[in-house]
């Protein structure tokens, strides 16, 4: 099914809040340097817990919300605006699915958004451009992700593969018998994401650059490009597209975010991948080898001149695990998620 790429949003309310003490930094993504805390504020009679988020009421703050990025987390935010606004926010936000680097280009570059869905983590290159913009990315880990291999339900002839047979699959190999001579003489059809997606970014380096990339310096690159001169190979950043070309073709394979395949496993068969399953249980565990986590990104500047970002962010790090297992995604560890709200209050303080 189409998902549509804009959903209209509006702002929430910040309650105020202070710590009796600069809250422990939460752990950031090691391209993310630490922030300075501020002064620190007077002591409360009742001092906040650490990594409590003050109550959020949606129909108390108003204003806009911008936010583009990932096509992977889109659904998640997607559904976190649905009930933002269901419990009582007034304003029309916005989230463009666009893909993650594309998200964090908008946010660290143009700085024309509020926040940007990845589905990766964000590179040292891009927190630059946001400080030179005056932007400090903050990183907030909402969910976890089975980037999911797929085949048509009408492939019955590979049920899993291992890593190393997936590199050559999309990249030298051109029939499916030149990765196993016991499957069909029958050409592969390749449907992989965007160069613009977080996942096509997850791909290489958990899949292609294990097998491409030896030496750091002298091969950079090169599993990129094994993944692009492919045969038979079409790009999309819209994850629908890739469905439909998969369905197409008992031959064909792609990939994708769990929640997708989730949303068409009547058509399409997920492929282990060696020999494990994408799961709840394998994803979190991490023995699913192409688990990987979903993050949002904001800035405290932009949270404290627009209390509705702020808000935002706090329902979606409150409710997040209330809504994640039926959108198609996993939970963050209770580690994770507890950092992610520290990290809400760090900025904030």
């Amino acid at each position: 099914m189409q998902r549509p790429k804009n959903l209209w949003l509006s702002g929430l309310p910040l309650v105020a809040m202070l710590l009796t003490a600069c809250a422990s930094a939460a752990t950031p993504n090691p391209a993310i340097q630490q922030e300075t805390q501020p002064t620190q504020a007077p002591a409360q009679e009742h001092p906040m817990e650490s990594g409590m988020l003050p109550e959020v009421d949606p129909a108390a703050v108003s204003g806009s919300i911008v936010s583009a990025g990932s096509s992977t987390v889109y659904p998640l935010a997607e559904r976190m605006v649905e009930r933002f606004k269901d419990e009582g926010f007034p304003g029309n936000p916005t989230i463009d699915s666009i893909g993650s680097g594309a998200g964090i280009e908008r946010f660290c570059v143009a700085g024309e958004t509020d926040i940007a869905n990845a589905s990766r983590a964000i590179k040292e290159s891009e927190v630059e451009s946001c400080r030179a913009i005056g932007r400090e990315p903050i990183e907030f880990r909402v969910g976890t992700d089975a980037l999911a291999v797929v085949v048509s339900k009408e492939n019955t002839f590979v049920t899993n593969v291992t890593l190393d047979q997936l590199a050559l699959i999309f990249s030298s190999a051109e029939k499916w018998s030149d990765v196993d001579p016991a499957w069909p003489a029958e050409e592969i059809l390749r449907f992989s994401p965007g160069t613009d997606s977080g996942t096509f970014d997850y791909f290489l380096e958990a899949v292609m650059d294990p097998a491409y990339v030896k030496d750091e310096n002298a091969d950079k690159g090169k599993g990129e490009k094994a993944l692009l001169e492919a045969k038979n190979l079409q790009l999309s950043e819209d994850d629908n597209v890739l469905v439909q070309g998969v369905e197409g073709s008992p031959y064909a394979i792609g990939y994708f975010g769990f929640a997708y395949y989730q949303e068409n496993a009547s058509k399409l068969t997920a492929l282990s991948i060696d020999g494990i399953a994408p799961t709840a249980e394998t994803a979190e565990s991490n023995e699913y080898p192409l688990a990987r986590p979903l993050f949002i990104y904001s800035d405290p500047s932009v949270m404290k001149e627009k209390p509705q970002v702020a808000a935002f962010i706090n329902f979606f790090l409150t409710y997040v695990n209330e809504e994640i297992l039926d959108v198609g995604y996993f939970p963050a560890s209770t580690e994770a998620l507890d950092a992610a709200r520290q990290a809400w209050l760090d900025a904030m303080n």
